[in-house]
């Protein structure tokens, strides 16, 4: 892997080290408890991080099929640490995959393959990426810290 894209992954690596720290514990209702209405568990959290990051990095810019159910994530209800953990897992290794597979030369290259015919470049694809696990990690070590707190 190229060293732009080795850190990229390294950095996508630690914030999934950070999402397995603020899961690590707690029960399947702390997972699927939400602090208010209109507002998303853990679990959710979770389900759509990963399958954005799949999507995002694996089908759009490796080729790597995720066969993503955008709404589903949504519903993702009764799942445990363990399983939340191979979600993040199995992104982690397509991001891998796809990163192995992208040149210097396609930092900058332009890529329409939304299927609303958008374009973007892959840097702006990762940083999206990126940006996007970044804000749900907030958004989870703060439901974590209100399930706590709750009592």
């Amino acid at each position: 892997m190229l060293p732009v894209y080795e850190a990229y992954f390294k950095e996508l690596y630690a914030m999934y080290g950070d999402l397995q720290k603020a899961i690590e514990g707690l029960p399947t209702e702390a997972l699927d408890w939400t602090p208010g209405p209109e507002m998303n568990s853990i679990a959710v959290l979770i389900a759509h991080m990963t399958g954005a990051q799949r999507f995002l990095v694996g089908d759009l810019l490796g080729d790597i099929p995720s066969h993503r159910d955008r709404p589903a994530e949504f519903k993702t209800h009764g799942l445990d640490g363990a399983a939340l953990r191979a979600m993040m897992s199995q992104a982690l290794e397509t991001t891998n995959a796809a990163l192995e597979k992208l040149t210097l030369a396609d930092v900058n290259a332009t890529q329409p393959r939304t299927k609303d015919g958008r374009s973007f470049t892959v840097a702006a694809a990762l940083n999206h990426a990126l940006a996007h696990t970044g804000v749900h990690l907030g958004h989870i070590e703060l439901t974590r810290q209100l399930w706590e707190q709750r009592t």
